[in-house]
């Protein structure tokens, strides 16, 4: 045993390797989408040989499932902890707002892999589709209870926050995929503004 870590050799190497292969994969998938992409491309992507992309994930879909599934944690989890640290409602559609742009602009690969998904079943699959919803759930049910609180705090207007959260999700990601697609050559502290002063002005109602 790795006396720092408390990991094994073999799972040390594992996760050495897997990181390697779904870099190699989301390179690939983000480039050739999830039809156009194959073993034998991440496997050389990777600098490995088909075989051994195999001894870690049993098919395409298992792998780009894999590649989803990071971003998407990865992403929730920076999400969640930047607006829970958020002081007031303000801070926390900021929050939300900022970090899920500012991801954008660091993993501009994974969003392209992120869109593609919301359009082929074949792709995600059912198992890996209700991760995500239940992952959506969660955002929503994070910026609704911030809402509410924000409500009787006198800090925004009275509204419905289950719908309120749901728009400000759905705003945010409109943006993301604008961005994804070219349709804006505005810069990131420009859309975060507008996004920001867009929503802000509904909820607060000033």
């Amino acid at each position: 045993m790795d006396g720092a870590m408390g990991k094994t050799k073999r799972e040390v190497v594992t996760e050495f390797r897997t990181g390697e292969l779904l870099a190699a994969a989301r390179a690939v998938f983000a480039e050739k989408g999830f039809d156009g992409a194959t073993i034998e491309g991440v496997a050389a992507a990777a600098g490995v040989a088909k075989g051994t992309v195999y001894l870690y994930y049993r098919s395409k879909q298992e792998l780009y499932g894999a590649v989803f599934r990071e971003g998407m944690l990865a992403l929730h989890r920076a999400t969640t902890e930047r607006v829970q640290a958020a002081s007031d409602l303000e801070a926390k559609v900021r929050a939300f707002v900022t970090t899920k742009l500012a991801y954008f602009e660091e993993h501009r690969e994974f969003f392209r892999i992120y869109f593609e998904a919301f359009g082929s079943a074949r792709a995600v699959g059912p198992g890996l589709q209700a991760e995500f919803d239940a992952l959506y759930r969660e955002q929503v049910q994070m910026l609704e209870t911030a809402i509410r609180s924000g409500v009787k705090r006198g800090e925004c207007r009275k509204l419905r926050p289950d719908a309120a959260a749901f728009a400000i999700f759905d705003l945010t990601r409109g943006l993301l995929r604008q961005r994804t697609l070219g349709w804006t050559r505005t810069g990131l502290e420009e859309d975060v503004a507008f996004a920001f002063d867009f929503i802000w002005k509904g909820i607060a109602g000033r």
